[in-house]
């Protein structure tokens, strides 16, 4: 360790330090420190600041957390309560996370607790005990009123990325409530009016707030409810089959599924084949999220897509602003649907 914090470098003999990128740069030691620290300005970088990382990067400069952070207090590191890390759609944002966290300077430490509130709260007792400087969740329950409340007594910024728990609570999400509106108009214009529904765990704001477009959509076209086209699962595949098949087994089964995430939407397309029904000439299906196998099944998804890495750096910039002193805010992105293989018009 060096005394200003540097380890590694391109050489063999001895770290590159801060002096040595200022040296090579022509700056002075101050500006490299600044630059290296900082996240990219709204109007992008200056030319000094342009050749300052330039220099950093061929010389091979690290900087040293933990020195920094004994000279500042501070640990520079994230704190990510992420169940469910097999799941594509919260890899993916994890890796956005991570990502966007390394390029502003910080540091990640990652807990997969089980999807319960109770684990959870274990795993966010646990990052506050290393010190991190801010938390992002992922998978929270909503309208949990003992987490909430002992989210609203945290010391540090909390933000949540893909669900929502409450509006005081800041969170990075999908617009899913028009995700689900959006599939259920195209299928209703397709000439759909049987539309079941695979929505997800009853926990998860993410397969409500699609569960409640869905409902608008038909209520805006005229079309009764039938809460018995409403069925509740587990996110992964065997949540769709057994979605699927209660569906199918309905006397008026049908002619179209909206399955609230991807990976459900595939065992409902393994639950189809099962009873000898061909996608799309007698079953029509929409998933959520585009993740990227969907694009290469023998029958194409027809899907909702949400910009996953997007959502997990905008959480870390939301963050790292409240760290550095400034306000949290909650933000929606916008959603799409990618129309594929999987849906027809009705015959």
């Amino acid at each position: 360790m060096t005394a200003d914090g540097a380890v590694g470098s391109g050489r063999h003999d001895q770290p590159v330090t801060l002096k040595d990128v200022a040296r090579a740069a022509g700056v002075h030691i101050s500006t490299v420190s600044r630059v290296l620290r900082q996240q990219e300005p709204v109007h992008g970088w200056t030319d000094t600041a342009l050749r300052v990382r330039e220099v950093a990067a061929r010389l091979g400069y690290r900087p040293n957390s933990l020195a920094s952070g004994l000279r500042t207090n501070r640990s520079h590191s994230i704190g990510l309560l992420m169940p469910r890390l097999t799941d594509t759609v919260i890899a993916t944002i994890c890796e956005s996370i991570e990502d966007a966290a390394r390029y502003a300077g910080y540091q990640t430490l990652l807990t997969a607790p089980p999807d319960t509130m109770n684990s959870q709260m274990e795993s966010l007792d646990f990052l506050l005990s290393r010190q991190v400087e801010g938390v992002i969740a992922t998978s929270l329950h909503r309208d949990d009123s003992l987490f909430l409340d002992r989210l609203s007594r945290l010391p540090i910024p909390f933000i949540t990325a893909n669900r929502h728990i409450d509006p005081c609570i800041p969170a990075v999400v999908s617009d899913d409530f028009d995700g689900g509106r959006k599939a259920t108009e195209y299928l209703i214009s397709l000439g759909h009016t049987r539309i079941g529904i695979v929505a997800g765990p009853r926990h998860a704001s993410t397969g409500y707030d699609r569960l409640q477009g869905y409902r608008q959509a038909l209520e805006s076209a005229g079309i009764p409810a039938d809460e018995s086209l409403v069925i509740h699962s587990e996110w992964e595949v065997q949540g769709g089959v057994l979605g699927a098949h209660a569906l199918l087994s309905l006397a008026d089964p049908p002619t179209a599924i909206f399955a609230v995430n991807d990976t459900a939407a595939i065992g409902v397309m393994g639950a189809a084949h099962q009873r000898g029904l061909s996608i799309p000439r007698d079953l029509s299906l929409i998933g959520y999220n585009d993740i990227p196998i969907v694009a290469q099944l023998p029958i194409p998804l027809t899907t909702v897509r949400s910009d996953l890495t997007l959502m997990g750096s905008t959480a870390v910039h939301e963050l790292i602003s409240a760290i550095e002193g400034g306000q949290l805010h909650s933000v929606t992105l916008p959603v799409s649907l990618i129309v594929r293989s999987s849906t027809a018009e009705r015959h």
